[in-house]
């Protein structure tokens, strides 16, 4: 049974924060909630889905603006990140006020990834795959046949390395070792933008391309 996943574009920067859901049990975990946290709420309410965890796939403050209001009104929500960018959203204030922008610190997670661990929801599995170099943990999320990409992978393009921890060639290597191997016909859902596959990136996308 496929699962259920809606994108939603939320806070100042339009990230697509994905709800994905068990169609067997009715929970769902939450990527990404960039803000908008009340409407978050609203859409699972109309989904008829339990928010079972929240996934940051990394800690810039335009990724996390919702985990406070979610953490708020859903009971006992697992919150996960990368221990790697574990100070990017302890310091995420500073970085909203430097671009002019609001944001309500978020919670402490109360799980801390390392990569590869297995998260099980219902019938669903989430694979964690650690894909560095947009930040230092920065993570993708596998189901069979789709993978959450945040901002490592984009349709023709791929995630900024000039911010504080960036690594272009880390980056790179990140995309071409985690993402790339998967099977042509993996949809990818990027932190921003629009879906494409594995198959698309691997012929067009210029920056991953091999010479």
């Amino acid at each position: 049974m496929n699962p259920i996943i809606r994108r939603m574009l939320t806070g100042p920067l339009d990230v697509n924060c994905y709800i994905v859901g068990c169609p067997q049990t009715r929970e769902c975990v939450i990527i990404d909630p960039g803000g908008h946290g009340e409407r978050i709420i609203e859409t699972l309410e109309e989904l008829n889905l339990r928010p079972f965890a929240l996934l940051d796939t990394h800690g810039h403050f335009d990724h996390i603006g919702g985990n406070a209001y979610l953490m708020a009104h859903a009971d006992s929500l697992r919150l996960y990140l990368h221990s790697d960018d574990l100070q990017y959203l302890r310091n995420a204030r500073e970085h909203a006020d430097y671009w002019n922008m609001s944001f309500e610190d978020s919670p402490e997670p109360t799980h801390l990834l390392g990569g590869g661990e297995e998260i099980e929801m219902g019938s669903l599995l989430f694979k964690i795959l650690h894909t560095p170099g947009h930040s230092p943990g920065g993570i993708s999320i596998l189901l069979p046949g789709h993978v959450f990409t945040g901002d490592a992978l984009f349709e023709g393009s791929i995630g900024r390395t000039d911010l504080p921890g960036g690594k272009h060639d880390l980056l790179v290597s990140s995309i071409r070792e985690k993402l790339l191997v998967l099977p042509g016909d993996t949809i990818v859902h990027p932190g921003h933008g629009p879906e494409t596959t594995i198959a698309q990136e691997i012929q067009s996308n210029p920056f991953i391309r091999r010479r």
